[in-house]
């Protein structure tokens, strides 16, 4: 089924201890759209850029059948950048600059065709911002993600706290979980994030792996062991593009296979942090995904 994303279509420029890529591809929207185009081919998305992103990188989206009817191109203005530095365990980074550009007075408007997709998936962006793309939908999708951070928590807490009562699912990090609820325990914090409104509780551990909260029910993914991590920029976002792409693919929001979407963003996070940028979201094959959900398989396995 359709999966709806909206979230930052960017530039970014990265220094890890490995290396340094400037001006590559990035943003939260590209991630989740492309993790997601392998589960599921009608994907669309909502952002906006400048008429400085490279028509190459566009026309590859959709290659990926990700419809890009709802990216606003400014002319004549430059598009979101990033840059940042990860310290030498790769779990701590530093931002050096955020250039808003046309991210500044962003205001998404949804395509006619958009406003009936079951699934939604709300990147990281102004709280009231992901409220106004719930409120243009001319029927509530059958599952609503959304992503938030840190900032917004310290900044638009009141907003954040409206748009929490809109959705179904929140997928944060451990930090963040235990920064909105205000308890130190996942679970416990799992608990009052829940009473804010979301039915569902995805918290990312980074190299430690996921857990899926649902009311008293708790799943755990482990993430795959890495001999060498490039570039960690989008992995959460390739997680979370690949669990919403598996939940569109399957049509089943139950608890029993959103453990399975777990495994599947688990699964194309791991790959994401083998390239810098993009690159190895395009090199992907079938077989290769299939063989990673596997791995991911034989690490829970036991008798």
């Amino acid at each position: 089924m359709s999966l709806l994303t909206v979230g930052t279509v960017a530039f970014d420029d990265i220094e890890t201890p490995g290396g340094r890529a400037e001006r590559v591809v990035g943003g939260a929207a590209t991630y989740i759209a492309l993790a997601a185009s392998y589960f599921t081919k009608d994907i669309r998305i909502v952002s906006v850029i400048g008429d400085d992103f490279p028509t190459e990188e566009l026309n590859y989206l959709q290659s990926r059948g990700i419809d890009l009817q709802g990216l606003q191109i400014r002319k004549g203005e430059k598009s979101f950048f990033w840059a940042g530095r990860y310290r030498n365990n790769m779990n701590e980074r530093d931002t050096l600059i955020t250039d808003l550009n046309v991210l500044a007075d962003f205001d998404p408007v949804l395509p006619d065709s958009y406003k009936n997709v079951p699934f939604l998936m709300l990147g990281n962006l102004t709280p009231s911002v992901q409220q106004r793309v719930i409120e243009q939908m001319q029927q509530r999708p059958k599952l609503i993600a959304l992503d938030t951070m840190n900032f917004w928590m310290n900044t638009a807490m009141e907003s954040l706290q409206v748009v929490l009562k809109m959705i179904d699912i929140l997928i944060i990090n451990d930090e963040e979980a235990r920064q909105l609820s205000g308890e130190y325990s996942l679970v416990r914090a799992a608990r009052a994030i829940h009473a804010m409104g979301p039915r569902f509780l995805v918290i990312k551990k980074g190299e430690h792996g996921a857990l899926l909260f649902e009311g008293d029910q708790v799943f755990f993914a482990p993430a795959l062991p890495l001999e060498e991590i490039v570039d960690p920029t989008g992995a959460g976002d390739t997680f979370a593009g690949g669990f919403m792409g598996y939940l569109a693919k399957t049509e089943d929001t139950s608890f029993e296979n959103m453990k399975r979407a777990v495994i599947h963003g688990s699964a194309m996070a791991s790959f994401c942090v083998e390239a810098f940028s993009i690159e190895r979201l395009k090199t992907l094959t079938e077989p290769e995904i299939s063989d990673r959900i596997l791995q991911f398989a034989r690490l829970v396995n036991f008798d």
